[in-house]
């Protein structure tokens, strides 16, 4: 083994030795960029016997391994002046793929079209939050860690974790649909994010059946419109949106069982296609129901103090309701703490699963239950009845 180098000062090394009168090129790695080799050394044939044509090779690669390790030590520097630089609003990339933005408007013209703005609103909310903190870039070009990066936003603004997960599902939705219109091949980086299970410390707590009758007999001495949205809730166990966006025809008093129907308006569309159903009026709710109708005044709103032809104001009530309710009620119970007190108050009274999903518009698992129209009216309200008891 013969190792060739020009032992002037003023020349480089040139790296050779010979095997078998072959010259092959060894060089060690240096330590700063060893992270990215496999091996501390750099070993090869340059299959030639000739040592002109091997100190010709040897320059020539040593060159460009000297060009490529100091672009490896140009990576871990920071930029020089980087707080000099504008910041960009949109990314710039040689990618195909429509930037986030332009998937929104894909998004809402193919989901959105016929749906009102309580639809479109938080879609366009969640986007320009996505954009805001992340930039507005190709859809092919969001990484995972961005997508931990918003969710670590979103839990630092206090959401809890069902928000979270229902704003990055949006996100995710967006990104799907443009994905597969347009034949993009990518990975959709808001997928499979992890989300930790903070819920346990502010999770809704239902109220205690004593609780909700001391409350319904406040709101018979208050007797206005507020206290009877809350008596109607106590005793269906509808979301509240449900009960805020009534039309005065979604009440049946004078039909042998007493019920109201909820079902989709143009100022209120409903969460699922479950959500659609007949509730039994009994107890508080059947007197709320009389006072909202001896009430109405021409009015087609159940409540038109939170709902228009344009729109239904859920949160303005939720608000209102649980300013008043908080004080009444015990600690981390809320007004949609009346539904989870429903599910309960069934259980107590040994209700089948399937009936209890029905009542309060939860979708049901399994094939079987998509099939039929569901149970009787007289059946739920049989149920309902022994609750009171």
């Amino acid at each position: 083994r013969m190792w060739v180098d020009n032992m002037a000062d003023t020349s480089p090394a040139h790296y050779l030795f010979q095997k078998r009168c072959v010259f092959y090129f060894s060089r060690h790695v240096p330590q700063d960029v060893r992270d990215h080799y496999k091996t501390k050394r750099i070993v090869f044939s340059l299959k030639t016997k000739s040592e002109t044509a091997a100190l010709k090779a040897s320059r020539s690669i040593s060159q460009r391994l000297e060009d490529y390790w100091m672009s490896l030590r140009l990576t871990k520097l920071d930029i020089p002046a980087q707080h000099l630089v504008r910041e960009q609003r949109h990314y710039i990339t040689t990618s195909n793929a429509p930037l986030l933005s332009e998937a929104l408007e894909t998004y809402l013209r193919l989901k959105g079209s016929n749906k009102r703005a309580a639809f479109s609103r938080p879609v366009k909310r969640i986007s320009n939050e996505v954009i805001e903190l992340l930039g507005n870039k190709p859809i092919d070009k969001y990484s995972t860690s961005d997508a931990a990066k918003f969710r670590d936003h979103q839990l630092s603004r206090g959401l809890n974790t069902s928000s979270v997960k229902r704003n990055l599902s949006t996100i995710r939705a967006i990104f799907n649909l443009t994905i597969c219109e347009q034949g993009i091949d990518c990975r959709n980086a808001f997928s499979n994010i992890y989300i930790p299970d903070l819920d346990d410390v502010n999770k809704r707590k239902p109220i205690p059946l004593s609780t909700i009758r001391a409350v319904q007999k406040e709101c018979c001495k208050r007797d206005d419109d507020q206290r009877w949205l809350i008596a109607l809730l106590s005793d269906t166990g509808m979301r509240l949106s449900e009960a805020v966006g009534l039309h005065i025809d979604d009440f049946k008093l004078d039909e042998a069982i007493p019920h109201l129907i909820i079902r989709p308006h143009p100022w209120r569309l409903l969460k699922t296609k479950r959500s659609e159903r007949e509730i039994p009026l009994v107890g508080m709710a059947l007197w709320a129901t009389t006072r909202i109708l001896a009430n109405s005044n021409e009015t087609k709103f159940a409540f038109p103090r939170y709902t228009n032809e344009k729109i239904c104001n859920g949160n303005s009530a939720s608000a209102a309701l649980n300013k008043w309710l908080r004080p009444n009620v015990p600690d981390k119970c809320v007004i949609h703490s009346f539904r989870h007190s429903m599910r309960d108050r069934l259980r107590a009274v040994e209700c089948p699963s399937e009936i209890i999903d029905q009542i309060g518009g939860w979708t049901t698992n399994g094939v079987g239950n998509q099939y039929g129209s569901g149970f009787e009216l007289n059946i739920t309200n049989n149920w309902m009845k022994k609750i009171l008891d």
